[in-house]
């Protein structure tokens, strides 16, 4: 077993990760200087105290990689791109034709589909961008634009989150990890001195257990996110002997790994997706000139905005969609049919439908432990920062999340280049 500096010795000599990290960290330049290019007509300080006072559009924040909270040109980040993702992933469901291409087609069939991933991507960022600006124009927090300057600015951020899909895709080719994963790592460790610097200038020494209490429990959450991410159940699997010939093939046994947490932080993204569109809609009702559609709006947009009710429902949402993406992506059938083709059983369990029954079983049991880790992750920002605020995005979260299993994925790449050079 090597030790952390012989790996890192190995890094540095290898020539080929060696180009793979610098074109890496180039390219995350490159987008951390789009994030401060500005589109025109901002007032900073409402800008400011609008994502201070407004919970939802601060974790939407993170995803645009703190472009969102400047209004730069890149402010809708990679989001659109992860959303129609997310649509072509459940178009699968619904077009065979789409799930062959998927699954069945191999590499020409995947990039067929990425073609049409990037194809949605394009309408969707349009969407977002309007339905941004507008709540900001109504906010105050920009000014309201002529007919040319909106379209000209809806183009600008289009073309900005389509720029960054191109970013992502060129650092899986060239660079080292998944690029989109690592643009959204990038834009939550922005965020991390500037929240350390808003904790240092209200530092008061009258509450060091408090910050010392705050420090364990990211200490706690950091360890708990890497042991939930990487814990996995084992399944025991034989695969029966078969002659051909003169030689005997099969009769080794292995184990079916399921993950415990199986959606990764599609669920939450989901959630975050279904709770922008009431607050759209409703801030839009909340001006008509009826009285009683006024009234029923901002009763909801009330609701939305009271901190323990938004992390009730935020929470209902993230354990629900975990459910559901599960049992999207993950089909037991499927699964004990390819283990009957290919001569596989489950020890003491029938093959087909007993194997099915078997797998699901074990699946609804991880996934409830799964649903409730998302969605305490999901809320912990939100309660933390009634009793601190200022250090919720500090301590944890879907940021917290997305980060740790960036690293742990960066670093068991990391890991197989070497290895390979080693080979």
């Amino acid at each position: 077993m090597k030790t952390v500096f012989e790996k890192l010795r190995l890094i540095v000599k290898d020539s080929v990760l060696r180009r793979r990290i610098l074109i890496t960290l180039a390219l995350l330049v490159v987008f951390r200087f789009l994030s401060i290019i500005p589109i025109p007509g901002i007032d900073e300080a409402r800008l400011n105290a609008f994502f201070s006072s407004n919970q939802f559009f601060g974790l939407l924040n993170i995803f645009s990689g703190g472009g969102l909270s400047q209004l730069s040109i890149v402010m809708l980040g990679v989001g659109p791109y992860i959303t129609a993702s997310i649509v072509m992933q459940l178009m699968t469901i619904l077009s065979p034709r789409l799930k062959a291409m998927y699954q069945e087609e191999g590499e020409i069939g995947r990039r067929k589909f990425g073609q049409y991933t990037r194809m949605l991507t394009v309408p969707l960022a349009i969407v977002q961008a309007y339905g941004f600006m507008a709540i900001l124009q109504r906010s105050g927090v920009i000014d309201t634009f002529t007919p040319f300057t909106l379209v000209t600015n809806i183009a600008i951020v289009t073309a900005g989150s389509v720029f960054l899909v191109w970013l992502g895709e060129r650092i899986s080719e060239f660079g080292i990890g998944n690029g989109m994963s690592l643009l959204i790592f990038a834009g939550i460790v922005a965020t991390l001195p500037q929240a350390l610097y808003q904790t240092a200038f209200r530092f008061d020494a009258s509450q060091i257990p408090v910050y010392v209490a705050l420090v364990v429990a990211a200490v706690a959450i950091i360890y708990a996110v890497v042991v939930i991410t990487e814990a996995e159940r084992p399944i025991p699997v034989t695969y029966a002997k078969r002659v051909r010939g003169n030689k005997v093939y099969g009769g080794v046994s292995t184990y079916l790994p399921l993950r415990l947490n199986q959606a990764g932080v599609i669920p939450i993204i989901f959630a975050l997706s279904l709770l922008l569109f009431p607050q759209v809609i409703f801030q839009f009702l909340a001006r008509v000139n009826n009285a009683t559609v006024q009234a029923a709006s901002q009763w909801i947009l009330n609701v939305l905005q009271n901190q323990w009710a938004y992390a009730a429902i935020y929470f209902v949402l993230v354990f629900a969609f975990t459910y559901f993406y599960t049992a999207v992506t993950f089909d037991p059938q499927q699964l004990s049919s390819n283990l009957q083709k290919n001569g596989a059983f489950i020890p003491g369990v029938r093959p087909g439908q007993s194997t099915a029954q078997y797998i699901s079983r074990i699946l609804t049991r991880l996934t409830a432990f799964g649903a409730l880790f998302l969605g305490i992750i999901a809320v912990l920002p939100l309660v933390v920062q009634v009793f601190a605020p200022g250090m919720a995005i500090a301590i944890g979260g879907t940021g917290l999340l997305i980060a740790v299993s960036v690293v742990i994925d960066l670093i068991k790449k990391t890991e197989a280049q070497v290895t390979m050079k080693e080979y």
